[in-house]
């Protein structure tokens, strides 16, 4: 897919709205022509920033670098911390001005994004800083040094254009949809559906239209337009197999094509183009193994030609021996009777004589012979010669299991170099997924600190009068709130105090049989008594405390789906089932955090539905829900929540 300049405005007109007031907090280098900018702002979840030199996207993937990408460096020194001030298109064209400023600098970033695509940077003057692609061609030429120069320009400007300006297609006899097409910069999929909006043949020669057609063109081509322009959007992925498109709203004939409802256009261009590059990149990841794997499958086929040759050749040899013994069995003693004769031109076989050496000639093969020996005795020369030919055999099997052996290592490597081509998925996080927090049996949401911090967090900005809070009897506990459990839940408040108890000190130690407890909002006092002092994310509970026993140290880790969305939840294993899709149920001592995390994941990646999306969620992410301290696993599982 290819961006068309009415996309492209669009994408240009909603990246600016949703970038304002974002600055570069880094930039990473994707593939060799692709770019990503992670845009941080002080109050909203940041950003990521694809730039391409097919187009540039918002997106949720952050993949892992494929390829080196030689700009990176310079737009690391001239851009990190500075402001994207202006995004523009220059006219219709796929062309895109991004404005950098900071440090009292200015720097423009262009997006070149046709033919094989191009990206420059320049200073505020479009003096060339640094580019992807050198260009010397009749009508410009790009290089560092020079100043940026355009590509001609050509066609009409469909943001601008008159009634006037599409009546010059009655002067042509090309047939309509195609002028339209290539005046107005538009991509066949648009032009086609201008011509079904204005019930014109799109194969109608232009100087056939009247004028109330060209009425008609000019009314469905600006309707087009602001559509897209605009986000007027019912946005769609269509595959087949030839080609696959994201359209802003069904155009043409797509009900023969599998096509499938996304949430937005960025969306969209989203998982198509991170697609794109993701099969770049695997392509690219093994091609110099699979140059490797090419020679040695020839090698190994040329072993196992070898090695039938051989086997066929002494088995020939071996038939003719014992030919010659019952020949002369028979009485028959000398190579010159007719029946020898007549054997050895059934068998392929035939004498020769060089320099006066007799040689039996077998598929090639020549095999030293005395005339003057018996019959027998050259049978036995046969035998013989036979032997050391299976002996080949056995050195040629030798180093055709080396070669087997070679062949799967650059396979399992290829494999390898394909595998490690992926992306996460950066997903903008729910309020409390910055603390502890899991679904409780009853649905009910159960929150908890990770540190002092956010202990105090969770008490002073989240505790309401129909929460619950609750805490371990152990120094090193986190305050945990049940949010809205003024019914009482016995199961919510059990699974509260499990997660309050696993989540403290006594899952690293290791200490089990520890009581939890939990009062009422109005028994935590965030100040200390007169005269004394509380720590950060200590507060002081007054009244009577309601304690929970909690025998086991045994926490399930699930994928939980909201929406669209997927995230790991941590938990009591019993909430853990009966919300998420699948479970790993872990217990104290065993691996390290990130060692565990590995493995949880390793776990969950044996359930295959949803592989892929369980690869897209880094370990970092499964080592924030673990609790602090060592774990093994113990179960895992299919939850209540799977299809």
């Amino acid at each position: 897919m290819t961006l068309a300049g009415i996309e492209l405005r669009y994408l240009v007109n909603e990246i600016g709205k949703r970038i304002e007031g974002y600055y570069v907090s880094n930039i990473y280098g994707i593939s060799r022509n692709s770019i990503l900018f992670k845009l941080h702002h002080p109050e909203k979840p940041d950003i990521l920033l694809m730039f391409s030199t097919f187009g540039f996207w918002i997106t949720t993937r952050k993949i892992e670098q494929i390829e080196e990408n030689r700009l990176v460096k310079r737009l690391r020194n001239d851009l990190l911390r500075s402001k994207i001030s202006e995004i523009k298109q220059i006219g219709t064209e796929r062309i895109a001005y991004i404005t950098f400023s900071g440090l009292n600098q200015e720097f423009i970033l262009v997006g070149e994004f046709f033919g094989d695509g191009n990206i420059v940077l320049c200073n505020k003057e479009m003096k060339i800083l640094s580019l992807l692609h050198s260009i010397d061609v009749r009508h410009r030429k790009l290089n560092i040094g020079l100043n940026y120069e355009l590509p001609p320009l050509g066609g009409l400007n469909i943001f601008e254009i008159t009634l006037k300006d599409l009546s010059d297609i009655q002067s042509v006899t090309t047939a309509a949809v195609r002028w339209i097409g290539r005046t107005l910069g538009l991509p066949t999929k648009y032009a086609e559906e201008i011509m079904k909006l204005a019930n014109t043949s799109p194969q109608s020669p232009g100087n056939s239209l009247s004028g109330n057609d060209i009425e008609k063109i000019f009314a469905a081509t600006k309707s087009i337009t602001e559509k897209v322009v605009n986000g007027v959007h019912e946005p769609l992925l269509v595959r087949d197999e030839k080609i696959s498109d994201v359209l802003p709203f069904p155009v043409g004939n797509i009900e023969n094509k599998n096509s499938t409802r996304v949430t937005s256009f960025m969306e969209g261009l989203d998982l198509l183009f991170t697609e794109n590059l993701l099969e770049a990149g695997k392509t690219s990841q093994s091609n110099s193994v699979t140059q490797q794997i090419e020679e040695f499958e020839h090698r190994l086929e040329e072993q196992t030609k070898a090695i039938s040759k051989v086997n066929q050749r002494t088995g020939l040899i071996s038939a003719i021996a014992k030919s010659l013994l019952e020949f002369a069995s028979k009485g028959i003693a000398t190579f010159d009777d007719p029946k020898i004769l007549q054997m050895f031109k059934e068998q392929n076989t035939s004498l020769e004589k060089e320099r006066g050496i007799l040689f039996v000639v077998v598929n090639g093969e020549k095999i030293k012979i005395n005339p003057e020996s018996s019959m027998p005795a050259i049978a036995s020369t046969l035998f013989n010669e036979s032997k050391k030919q299976l002996k080949a055999i056995e050195t040629i099997e030798s180093e055709k299991r080396k070669t087997e052996k070679i062949l799967e290592g650059f396979r399992k490597q290829a494999d390898v170099a394909k595998n490690s081509v992926v992306f996460t998925i950066q997903k903008k996080r729910e309020w409390y997924e910055r603390y502890r927090w899991f679904l409780t049996s009853d649905g009910f949401l159960s929150i908890g600190g990770r540190d002092a911090s956010s202990n105090s967090s969770v008490i002073r900005k989240h505790l309401e009068k129909d929460d619950k809070v609750f805490h371990a009897e152990i120094v090193g506990s986190p305050f945990f709130i049940l949010k809205n459990s003024s019914n009482n839940s016995v199961s919510s408040v059990m699974e509260t105090a499990h997660a309050t108890v696993c989540f403290s000190r006594a899952w690293r130690e290791g200490m089990y049989g520890l009581n939890a407890y939990w009062v009422n909002p109005d028994q935590i006092k965030t100040a200390a008594p007169s005269g004394q002092f509380i720590a950060k994310g200590s507060f002081v509970v007054e009244g009577t405390r309601n304690f929970v026993k909690v025998a086991a140290l045994q926490l399930s880790v699930g994928l939980y789906q909201k929406g669209d969305s997927y995230s790991m939840m941590c938990g009591p294993p019993e909430p853990i089932k009966k919300n998420c899709i699948y479970y790993v149920t872990i217990e104290a001592s065993g691996f390290e955090m990130v060692e565990a995390a590995k493995k949880i994941k390793l776990e969950f990646l044996k359930f295959k539905e949803k592989e892929e999306i369980i690869k897209a969620i880094s370990i970092d992410d499964f080592i924030r829900v673990l609790p602090a301290g060592d774990s093994h696993i113990v179960e895992s599982g299919v939850g209540m929540k799977s299809n």
